[in-house]
C-alpha cells in the first residue's frame, strides 16, 4: 500500500474534491505544503475556499485532469471504477490510487490524541460539540467535520497541537481505516443495507473499529446499544458508557429540562457522583446524549469543566442539524438533516419543545435501498407530525429500479391519523405551504438531499 510521508509533501489530486470529507483532508494537506488538486461537477462555496488557498479545480471529470505530476490520485466509495475517466487514466498511467478513508487513517498516525466519532446517528453533532469544547479548552485542534460549522467557518480546522477529531462512517467499513486512540460508538441500528447483510453484520463492523485503538486508547459507549458485551469482550484498551437515568452508566445525565426554545438542560453525574448542570444551546433528548459523549472525551482529556459547559453551550447546531432558518407568513422554518427513522422521531419529538401551533413536515427520503428497507418505520416516525410532505427518493448513489417510491410510504401512512401528501415537484410544495400553512405554525424540512432548498425559497419570497 501507498505510504504517505507528511514531511515529504507531494502532488495529490482529489477526485470530487468538493465533498464535505474529502475537501477537508485537501485543506488540510495544503496547510501542510502539498500541491493539491481536484475536480468536481460543479463550484461551490467549498470549492471557492480550497481554489483561494491554492488548488486547482476542474469542473469535469475528464482524462485530461489526470497529469503525469500528479503523484497520488483520492477516491471516494461513491465513484464507478468502470466508468469514471480520471481513476481509468490514473491507473493506465501508473498512478498509485487512495481510498479516501485510507488516506484519513494515515493522518491519524500523525496526532497523539486523534479522535473519532462513530455511530448510525449524531457524528456531526457530536463532532461538532467537542470541537467546541475543545476550542474553549484552547487545545489548538485540528477539526474534520461532516457539516458546516460556523466556529471555524466551514467544515476544517487545522490547528497545531497533537489533537485531532473527525467523523468515522461505518459505510463500506471506511472507519477500519483510521488509527484513533479514542473513539466514540453513539449508537448502533441498521443503515446503509446496500452494503451490510443485517444488523450482525453492522454489529461486528463496530466491534473491529472499537478493537481498532491501542492498549491506551479509550472508547466511549452509549450505554443503550444491544449487546455491548460482544463490542467490548477481548477490548485492550478502557471503555466507559453514557446514558441518561442509568447509574451504571459512568457518565449519566438526570433532571433534564427544557426552556421556552426548547434547549435541553441537566444534571451531570460520573459515577454516580453529581457533578455539575449542563446548558445546552440546542434541542433534544437526542442531544442529551451526544453531549454526555462529547463530556466523556473531554474528561479522558482532562479538560476543565469551565471548557465543557463554555463549550457546549455555545454550540448552537451544525448546519442542517435542527437549522433556525427564518420565517415565512408568520410560520417558522427549520430544516435538519435527518434520514433514518429514527433521526426523524428523535427531531420531530425535539419539536414537540418547540413554541408552536400546528408541525409541518417536508421529507424527501434518500436513497431506494433504505426507503425500501424502512417504509413502515418511516410512516410511524412521520406521524409525529400533523401535516407530512412526501416528495420523491433523492437517489444519491442509487438507481431507479421501480422497487419502491415515495407513494408507497404515503400509503403506510394510510393507517395513521395524520394530514399527508404526496407532491413531486418543489414549486408546488411552495405553493401548497403559502397556502396552507399557518402563523406561528413550525415548518421542517427534512431528509439527507437538496429539500433544504425549499426553505430558503420559502423565506426569500
Amino acid at each position: 500500500m501507498y505510504q504517505i510521508d507528511f514531511n515529504q509533501p507531494i502532488h495529490i489530486h482529489f477526485m470530487g474534491i468538493g465533498g464535505i470529507s474529502m475537501s477537508g483532508l485537501a485543506e488540510i494537506l495544503l496547510k501542510e505544503g502539498f500541491t493539491i488538486s481536484g475536480s468536481d461537477i460543479h463550484s461551490s462555496p467549498i470549492t471557492d475556499r480550497l481554489e483561494a488557498k491554492g488548488a486547482k479545480i476542474f469542473f469535469q471529470q475528464t482524462a485530461d485532469n489526470i497529469t503525469s505530476d500528479i503523484d497520488l490520485v483520492v477516491y471516494t466509495a461513491a465513484i464507478n471504477f468502470e466508468t469514471n475517466e480520471e481513476y481509468k487514466a490514473a491507473i493506465s498511467k501508473g498512478i498509485p490510487v487512495m481510498k479516501r478513508a485510507t488516506l484519513l487513517g494515515q493522518l491519524m498516525h500523525n496526532y497523539q490524541n486523534a479522535i473519532a466519532v462513530s455511530g448510525t446517528h449524531g457524528k456531526t453533532t457530536t463532532t461538532s460539540m467537542l470541537s467546541h469544547i475543545l476550542l474553549a479548552g484552547n487545545t489548538d485542534p485540528t477539526i474534520s467535520v461532516g457539516g458546516i460549522l460556523d466556529a471555524i467557518g466551514g467544515n476544517i480546522r487545522v490547528g497545531h497541537s497533537d489533537m485531532f477529531i473527525t467523523e468515522a462512517c461505518e459505510y463500506t467499513n471506511s472507519f477500519l481505516e483510521f488509527f484513533p486512540k479514542i473513539s466514540i460508538i453513539l449508537n448502533i441500528e441498521e443503515d446503509h443495507m446496500d452494503f451490510f447483510k443485517d444488523i450482525d453484520d453492522i454489529r461486528h463492523s463496530f466491534r473491529e473499529f472499537a478493537h481498532k485503538l491501542p492498549d491506551y486508547g479509550y472508547l466511549v459507549l452509549n450505554g443503550q446499544i444491544d449487546n455491548i458485551p460482544y463490542i467490548v469482550e477481548g477490548l485492550s484498551a478502557e471503555y466507559a458508557t453514557f446514558g441518561i437515568d442509568n447509574d451504571t452508566d459512568t457518565f449519566t445525565a438526570k433532571n433534564i429540562t427544557y426552556d421556552a426554545f426548547g434547549h435541553a438542560g441537566f444534571d451531570y453525574y460520573k459515577k454516580g457522583q453529581y457533578i455539575d448542570h449542563i446548558q445546552l444551546n440546542v434541542n433534544g433528548e437526542h442531544n442529551v446524549r451526544n453531549a454526555l459523549a462529547a463530556i466523556a472525551v473531554a474528561d479522558r482529556l482532562n479538560l476543565s469543566m469551565d471548557a465543557v459547559k463554555k463549550g457546549l453551550l455555545s454550540f448552537s447546531g451544525a448546519k442542517r442539524r435542527f437549522e433556525l432558518k427564518g420565517t415565512c407568513n408568520d410560520f417558522t422554518i427549520v430544516d435538519d438533516y435527518a434520514h433514518h427513522p429514527t433521526e426523524i422521531k428523535a427531531t420531530l419529538n425535539a419539536c414537540k419543545n418547540y413554541p408552536h401551533e400546528e408541525l409541518w413536515c417536508i421529507f424527501q427520503p434518500h436513497t431506494y435501498t433504505r426507503t425500501h428497507a424502512f417504509l413502515n418505520e418511516f410512516a410511524e416516525a412521520l406521524s409525529l407530525s400533523d401535516h407530512v410532505i412526501i416528495t420523491d427518493i433523492y437517489a444519491a448513489r442509487e438507481k431507479d429500479t421501480g422497487l419502491v417510491s415515495s407513494k408507497d410510504i404515503v400509503d403506510k401512512m394510510a393507517a395513521y391519523d395524520v394530514d399527508v401528501h404526496y407532491i413531486k415537484d418543489f414549486e408546488d410544495i411552495e405553493k401548497f405551504i403559502l397556502k396552507n400553512c399557518k402563523k406561528n405554525d413550525l415548518l421542517i424540512t427534512m431528509g439527507a438531499g437538496n429539500v433544504d432548498s425549499i426553505g430558503d425559497s420559502l423565506i426569500n419570497k
